[in-house]
Order: C-alpha cells, then structure tokens, then sequence
C-alpha cells in the first residue's frame, strides 16, 4: 500500500486534533486567500492533477459559511419572493475556485477540495496551473489547459465541483433535462414553443 493510502485514512479519522485546532485557530487570523508552498491534503492534491514542479499554485480559500439569505421583498405578497434564502445552484466549493481564479487571472483552475470548516467558515485548498509556463506547456499530461477552449473553466462551470452543480456527475433516469446544460435544454423547449405557435397561426389563417 502506498503512504497516500494511510495519509487519507489519517484524515478520516482525524488523528491528530489538536493540530487540527490549532490550524484552525491560525487560519482565522489570515486572509481570505493564501498561497502556500505544499498541500495540506497531499493525497486529494495529487487526485486532482497536482505535481511538485512549477506551474502549479496551491490557494487557501476561506469562504464563509451563511448569507444567502434574501432581502426583504419591497412589495407584493407573492410567496416565491417570500422565502427565507435564495435558491441558489452553485455551492461553496465552487464559490471558493472562483475566488480564487480572480486573484489569480493568468492561471486556470485545475480542481479544488475541502479541506476543514468551523462554525462560521469553510476552508477550500484549490489547484491552479499558470498555462504560460513553460514547463507546463512541454508536460503532455497538462499542457491541455492552455489550449482555448479551456479558457475560464471555473466560471462556465468545467470543473469537477461545477459538474457537481450541473447535475452531471449522474447519469440514467431523472437527468434527461441536464444535457447539454440546463440553459440548452430551455431554448430548445422555447424554440419548440415558438415553432408550433407559428404554426398553430398559419393553421388558423
């Protein structure tokens, strides 16, 4: 067995809680978004794509957990503007790739993980590739994101978190309405819409 394997396990079964304590205590002190040398979940890293050579940044996102609660609606009595907290499609880990990518505008987010939380935070490790650097491009396993059609991953939803919100990581019965994408699936049912009024009009004169 490998050392990843007992690393995960160690993990798992949280064997060391007051190192866990006072990381937690540490990383509340910081910023939002930390760069750091070596990954603190080396087995999850590494799942992702993550290599020991340059062109990869490791991030430390905090997000904080709560607020999506919406405002107070103006006026009306509608019941949908009534509810309590937005409905939202994206979670947090996605939140925290995104913010992430913003800090860092000349890399691509590869893939993320979770890494602790608290009452009151989250705490994500996210992958990055600087897609310009040489000794990513001349890597056969990784030069692929510098190709264009990879631009903006994390915002158009390509990452394995994303595909999560998508709904596609899931397959067979109950996700006919997923593929392409939601928004795909809704102008072709507009446009079918719009095709058979057109025609229901012709039929009528």
């Amino acid at each position: 067995m490998g050392y990843l394997k007992y690393m995960r396990e160690a993990w798992k079964n949280n064997s060391y809680p007051e190192l866990n304590r006072a990381r937690l205590i540490a990383w509340r002190k910081g910023d939002a978004t930390v760069r750091i040398d070596r990954p603190t979940r080396i087995d999850r890293a590494r799942a992702i794509g993550y290599r020991a050579k340059q062109g990869f940044i490791l991030v430390r996102q905090r997000i904080m957990r709560g607020g999506r609660m919406r405002p107070r609606p103006v006026g009306g009595r509608r019941p949908k503007a009534a509810r309590q907290y937005f409905v939202l499609d994206t979670n947090y880990q996605v939140v925290a790739e995104q913010r992430a990518g913003d800090k860092y505008p000349n890399c691509e987010v590869l893939g993320s993980y979770y890494l602790n939380q608290d009452g009151k935070n989250y705490w994500y490790e996210v992958v990055l590739v600087d897609k310009a650097h040489p000794v990513i491009l001349a890597d056969p396993r990784i030069s692929w994101i510098a190709q264009p059609q990879h631009k903006g991953r994390v915002y158009r939803g390509l990452t394995a978190a994303s595909r999560v919100s998508r709904g596609l990581r899931w397959k067979g019965t109950g996700t006919e309405k997923l593929r392409p994408s939601k928004a795909a699936v809704f102008r072709r049912k507009v446009h079918s819409w719009n095709s058979n009024a057109r025609t229901r009009t012709k039929a009528n004169r």
